[in-house]
């Protein structure tokens, strides 16, 4: 098994990304450097929106970006208000975009 990279290295690196590809990104609540886990919500300024969270997939041997939650917009803010409750290590991280891009099935990201 591979090390993890650290939290916050990983939401530079990601934040970074995004703004190569001109994607608007905001980070929403800052977690835990070392540990914190990570939500990425994508909002497609349409009143809709997507929350996604990485889990290990113990059936594949990886982690994987699965969908927290998904549909309107304040029902996600909703989910992820909770999520905030329970974690304070949490990272949530917003993307705006119409097209509801992430990049986070890219290489380096998506695993």
């Amino acid at each position: 098994m591979e090390p993890r990279l650290a939290s916050g290295v990983w939401v530079a690196a990601y934040l970074a990304r995004l703004r190569l590809a001109v994607i608007p990104v905001f980070v929403v609540q800052k977690g835990d450097a070392t540990a914190g886990a990570v939500v990425v919500k994508v909002s497609t300024l349409d009143g809709r929106a997507r929350a996604l969270q990485r889990r290990f997939d113990f059936a594949a041997d990886r982690r994987v970006w699965v969908v927290l939650a998904e549909g309107e917009e304040a029902t996600v803010d909703a989910v992820l208000t909770r999520e905030r409750g329970r974690d304070r290590d949490l990272w949530v991280i917003e993307v705006e975009d119409r097209e509801g891009r992430s990049l986070l099935e890219e290489e380096g990201l998506s695993d």
